[in-house]
């Protein structure tokens, strides 16, 4: 299992992406995962650069971003910069949101605007080698087991994939064990984090999360929460290719990720990465 963090946990402090990167080297991550803002926020001619993150042991596996799926004229624009983002970062994964709209919610045109715009935005995405992935997440087209199932039929493209953020496929009402099963092979990517009770999910909502005077109540570690990982930690470690991002967005953010990293490590009895392994 390769472990990243993201750098969305530093969205509200001012560290560099070079002491971000030798402390996630120093405490086990194999990856970064970067936030589209950040990864456009670096100038061109960086030093701490996609090389210089491969020097220090680290990839960058995903940029994170959110494709104006809304809006045609945008998609074509906004798609291909982030494909030359993730290339310049040398990232094969690019993610973004089913659309703004449960999938309850959502009209039949809707649907068919979504995933339109998905299939367009998968086709420069193959184009560029690359894969697009959709987060499982509320308040999207791909918000339960049996809407990201749909999504993926009606998108019908070899490029889309899924980013699976376990709680929130949880959150949905699935139980996330299954809903890898039946979503494998298309889950490229695994988003971890935890939350005290199912009335605290809330907490995740986007308008929360990126607001600096947001309330983190209810954001815990990953052992501490009201879902238990342990049984699709279990699953996970039987695909040692697996890579997975510790998504937190609370405070004490370096000493939430190394506590959990040892206890990933701990519990799926993968101390050191293989590739380190003598």
């Amino acid at each position: 299992m390769k472990i990243s963090l993201c750098t969305i946990s530093f969205r509200h402090q001012l560290i560099d992406l070079k002491d971000i990167a030798f402390w996630a080297r120093d405490n086990g991550f194999q990856g970064i995962e970067m936030w589209g803002v950040h990864a456009r926020s670096q100038p061109p001619l960086a030093i701490h650069n996609a090389q210089w993150m491969a020097a220090q042991g680290l990839s960058v596996p995903m940029i994170s971003d959110y494709l104006p799926l809304h809006d045609p004229e945008l998609l074509r624009s906004r798609t291909l910069a982030l494909c030359a983002q993730a290339r310049t970062w040398g990232a094969a994964k690019m993610r973004t949101f089913a659309g703004q709209q449960a999938s309850s919610a959502a009209t039949a045109d809707e649907h068919r605007q979504i995933t339109r715009a998905l299939r367009e935005a998968c086709v420069i995405a193959a184009d560029h080698g690359l894969r697009l992935l959709v987060e499982t997440h509320p308040g999207t087209l791909a918000d339960t087991l049996a809407a990201t199932c749909d999504l993926i039929d009606a998108t019908s493209h070899d490029a889309l994939a899924i980013n699976f953020d376990a709680l929130h496929v949880w959150e949905g009402g699935d139980d996330p064990v299954e809903a890898r099963r039946l979503l494998l092979p298309r889950i490229a990517h695994y988003h971890l984090k935890n939350v005290s009770a199912r009335e605290r999910l809330e907490v995740f909502s986007p308008g929360n999360v990126y607001s600096a005077a947001g309330s983190r109540d209810g954001m815990v570690p990953l052992f501490e929460g009201a879902y238990d990982y342990s049984s699709l930690l279990s699953a996970l470690e039987c695909d040692p290719g697996c890579e997975v991002s510790l998504e937190w967005f609370g405070a004490s953010v370096f000493q939430t990720l190394s506590r959990d990293i040892v206890q990933i490590r701990a519990r799926t009895r993968k101390t050191i990465p293989e590739s380190e392994a003598v």
